[in-house]
């Protein structure tokens, strides 16, 4: 299989997390409260009237993230996955109806500000709002497990021994981290490494080295791919460009996303018929 460019692979990620209705937003800062009571204080609320509201508050873009469920930060990753830009003020000013419109269509903005300027909030929904953060950090695991599972289903489904969230061996006996590995004998194993992420961060720097240490001890006899996947590798195009330098240069031997998990199944049975394993 020919390595595609970097700019062809970029176009294959996709958003892994599903996005979660929220109940109650978290009053913060000054700033905050002014935008919602700005918000309040509209006499309708449509795709045109939010247009106006972006339009003259600009730098308030986050308030209608924060209305949808949307952190600040993932604000950023879904706007640069649809816009290619993270700038959300330079949108509001030249592309209101643009940015009203993507909000709308893809988070519900008009109904959820509709539904939360009407309701009356109570203790239970000043605790809900607090416990945000944990909800939010459940939704990041679930988003790499969604790729290791994936990759696990297509393994199993082919009838491979493997194991998960291991370490192999590679050469002089050194050892590198791995989340999927299929067993062979004589240090014939193929290592996967599955890295999903929405949201940026230090975990995605601890995945470019894990697969950069997979890649500088492996055997020869050994296989060695990757499936990155997550709209959070947009704002990180630099650490993934050292990974698909990894594969271009031979260094490992495939880099997939969701979208071409098909071409990963078939490089898997590969290399399993090849090692006698299937």
């Amino acid at each position: 299989m020919a390595v595609p460019t970097f700019e062809e692979y970029v176009a294959t990620l996709g958003r892994l997390t599903a996005h979660i209705d929220p109940t109650a937003s978290t009053p913060e800062a000054e700033a905050i409260m002014s935008a919602a009571e700005s918000l309040e204080g509209l006499s309708k609320v449509d795709a045109a009237s939010l247009s106006e509201w972006v339009k003259e508050h600009p730098t308030d873009v986050p308030v209608l993230g924060l209305t949808v469920g949307l952190s600040q930060e993932r604000l950023k990753n879904q706007l640069k996955s649809r816009f290619d830009t993270s700038g959300w003020i330079t949108m509001a000013r030249e592309r209101p109806a643009d940015l009203v419109g993507w909000l709308d269509k893809d988070f519900d903005l008009v109904r959820l500000l509709t539904v939360q300027r009407e309701r009356d909030y109570g203790f239970g929904d000043v605790l809900v709002a607090r416990a945000g953060s944990r909800v939010t950090a459940t939704q990041a695991g679930a988003s790499g497990r969604k790729v290791e599972d994936e990759i696990e289903a297509i393994a199993k489904d082919l009838g491979l021994d493997y194991g998960v969230r291991m370490r192999f061996t590679g050469r002089g006996g050194e050892t590198a981290p791995c989340d999927l590995i299929v067993k062979a004998p004589d240090h014939k194993e193929i290592a996967v490494a599955a890295k999903g992420f929405d949201s940026t961060g230090s975990k995605l720097t601890d995945a470019v080295r894990e697969i950069q240490e997979m890649a500088n001890i492996r055997r020869p006899s050994q296989t060695i791919m990757a499936v990155i996947d997550g709209i959070g590798w947009k704002s990180r195009i630099a650490d993934l460009k050292r990974i698909h330098a990894l594969w271009a240069d031979g260094s490992i031997d495939g880099m997939y996303t969701l979208a071409t998990l098909d071409d990963f199944r078939d490089a898997l049975e590969d290399a399993a018929r090849l090692r006698g394993l299937i």
